[in-house]
């Protein structure tokens, strides 16, 4: 016997039919002898209409109440489900953040978690009662309701396995697991067994949507073992292999690149002309800190005459126009001639521990490239991931390219 969290996302509850699957694949695990806890999102669709009917009342909200009002649909899917279950003749009854609790800082919108009180749930769960969670959401330290930002759910999930105890985290979502690229764009792309909680990280922070990146933070933190599978194959998870989220040390051979993900949410700017002299760069990037614009890749290039140099870096593509109206309104300050703004770039990362012991990988991304035509604007590099930013017409071409030189196409 094991205890299990499962999670199912928006789409694995998107209607009452979908919330019924869910039941049975539930009662699959029960019925197995596994204790149970399920984690929900909202119904899919449900939480945007939440946000905008917020924002269709004031464009500048208090987000206490905004998490008040979008943690309701986190509220409705639990008590759905915990019906459909009892309807099938399993013991369940919902919770919602507050009722565990789960206590998380006042940072709303965005509050992150500090505990959680599991006495009560556990005790239920040992009962063989199935506790279906409302996931997103939590209580602040002021005993207001709070959310934990998009994409919480999979934070709560296997924030909530930890405070259990769980042999396991199960995230059920509309993909069979995690593959070594996106196979919409690369059909030779295979689904991974096993990755370690560093790859999914880089993935999930470079592009990869399948896992929210502060989930496997903390499932790597705590040690959670997570499987990412699909809720739309007939078996649950016990019974089905998905790719399971794992600490290094269960991996015995480990690839040299596991996958290869992309972002087209980069946009670049260059500043030309900037004076060369110490100091420069945080003249340029504190105005950007204080306007809470995140910078990623930087790129400094000094001129011939040495007196003067040209700043690359990227941003998102939704802080494009803000960076843009900060830096033109340091102009002066900062003391740059010009500033070139193109949103037609995309991020090509290639991921593996196993660079860590291996030299030439670089190389070879960057000659499968020239190979091809493709021009590397910017690089960074990290122990396990080699990024690069690209134009975004070659989006394509250089990810079946790089698939194929790492010997990542399936058989």
């Amino acid at each position: 016997m094991a205890r299990l969290v499962l999670k199912f996302g928006g789409t694995s509850v998107g209607d009452i039919e979908r919330i019924k699957n869910v039941a049975l694949k539930v009662k699959q695990e029960v019925d197995a002898g596994h204790e149970v806890a399920v984690v929900v999102s909202a119904m899919s669709g449900v939480t945007n209409q939440l946000v905008e009917y917020c924002r269709s009342i004031s464009r500048i909200y208090d987000a206490r109440e905004y998490d008040a009002v979008v943690a309701s649909g986190e509220q409705v899917t639990s008590g759905l489900l915990a019906i459909a279950l009892q309807e099938i003749g399993i013991q369940a009854r919902s919770w919602q953040g507050w009722q565990i609790p789960l206590r998380t800082d006042d940072v709303h919108a965005k509050a992150r978690i500090e505990r959680i009180e599991t006495e009560e749930l556990s005790k239920r769960m040992s009962t063989g009662e199935v506790a279906v969670v409302a996931g997103f959401q939590g209580v602040s330290a002021r005993n207001r309701i709070s959310t934990l930002g998009r994409g919480g759910s999979d934070t709560s999930a296997v924030a909530l396995a930890a405070a259990l105890g769980a042999d396991r985290c199960d995230i059920y979502t509309d993909v069979d697991g995690v593959y070594t690229t996106d196979p919409r764009i690369v059909t030779k792309a295979r689904k991974l067994s096993r990755i370690t909680y560093e790859e999914m990280l880089e993935m999930a922070s470079l592009g990869a949507k399948v896992l929210q990146t502060r989930s496997v933070e903390m499932a790597m933190k705590h040690r959670v073992r997570v499987q990412v599978l699909s809720t739309f194959e007939q078996a649950a998870g016990s019974s089905i292999p998905g790719t399971l989220v794992v600490d290094e040390d269960e991996i015995v051979e480990q690839e040299l690149v596991s996958g290869i993900a992309y972002s087209r949410d980069e946009a670049k700017v260059t500043l030309v002309g900037v004076e060369d002299r110490p100091g420069v760069a945080a003249r340029i990037f504190g105005p950007l800190t204080d306007a809470a614009i995140n910078v990623d890749m930087i790129v400094q290039n000094v001129s011939e005459d040495g007196n003067s140099t040209d700043m690359t870096f990227t941003v998102g593509k939704a802080d494009l126009d803000r960076t843009v109206q900060v830096l033109e309104k340091a102009k002066t300050d900062l003391g740059f001639r010009k500033l070139v703004a193109d949103s037609n770039v995309v991020k090509v990362s290639v991921i593996g521990v196993g660079m860590r012991s291996h030299a030439g990988v670089a190389q070879r991304m960057f000659k499968a490239l020239a190979d091809r035509g493709i021009n590397i604007q910017v690089i960074s590099t990290s122990e396990i991931k080699v990024s690069v930013l690209i134009a975004e017409e070659y989006t394509e071409l250089a990810l079946r390219s790089l698939h194929t030189v790492y010997g990542l196409d399936k058989a």
